[in-house]
């Protein structure tokens, strides 16, 4: 068990800008570096020797939005990723349903669950009812492509802020050891009483965090809250502190996006 912090800073002017300016981007050089932390954690690796693509070990990457937005929208992530390793990866860009949220007066959105206010604290009230029906979802999501023939151990779940908290649930929560989760800008969704309900198996699971200092809809005290959570559940975490990383605001819908 670990949980570490490390600290990143775009050093150039010119990549300062372009992540600031292309929120795809940003999210481009951080899932490509939890992916490979993944990677390096696993006993067994995907292929890289020259066999066909229906031979060699098969990847999937689940890929959780925020508040308000949707699937398709965050797609063009995986356009960014032209290295060998996920050569015979599958990538899956759900929607949320939609459901009123609290914190946006009742308006009805995409949602994965219910959110009491924003910003998101550590304090902030869980409703960990809803955040355990989303899991259900998500978890029948990767028991499909489980029985499709991937190995959970090449099962990868990522989400953007409520997905992020929706990913740090279904990982902990399913009954297998995953290849890895990664959380941007998320937060603990549930309560530590929780953790006795973690399957052994799951604890197994590394997980990734990155959390931007600047974020004012998910305070950074909300990400800073993860890492004592999961070092109490037994859980290996890598924490990753984007001093530049602020959150979009959702001008489509008028809204906050967590």
């Amino acid at each position: 068990m670990y949980c570490r912090t490390k600290g990143s800073a775009w050093r150039t002017k010119d990549m300062h800008s372009i992540l600031l300016t292309n929120p795809i981007a940003l999210l481009a050089v951080i899932l490509g570096s939890t992916i490979i932390f993944i990677l390096f954690l696993q006993p067994r690796h995907l292929s890289s020797s020259p066999k066909s693509d229906s031979m060699a070990a098969r990847s999937f990457v689940l890929w959780l939005h925020g508040l308000g937005d949707s699937g398709p929208a965050n797609e063009p992530i995986k356009t960014l990723f032209r290295s060998s390793e996920f050569r015979n990866t599958k990538w899956s860009f759900p929607s949320a349903p939609e459901n009123p949220v609290t914190c946006n007066y009742g308006m009805r959105m995409p949602s994965w669950f219910d959110i009491q206010e924003i910003p998101v604290t550590a304090d902030s009230p869980k409703a960990e009812s809803d955040v355990l029906k989303a899991v259900q979802n998500v978890h029948a999501m990767i028991d499909k492509e489980v029985a499709a023939g991937t190995d959970p151990n090449n099962v990868f779940v990522c989400g953007f802020s409520q997905g992020g908290a929706l990913t740090l649930a279904s990982v902990l929560l399913y009954p297998k050891k995953l290849g890895g989760g990664a959380v941007f800008s998320g937060w603990v969704p549930f309560n530590s009483s929780m953790i006795e309900k973690f399957p052994e198996d799951a604890k197994k699971t590394p997980i990734l965090w990155s959390h931007g200092m600047a974020d004012r809809t998910v305070l950074f005290e909300a990400g800073q809250a993860g890492p004592p959570f999961l070092q109490q559940a037994g859980v290996t975490c890598e924490f990753k502190v984007c001093l530049s990383w602020s959150w979009p605001f959702n001008k489509q819908r008028g809204a906050a996006v967590p």
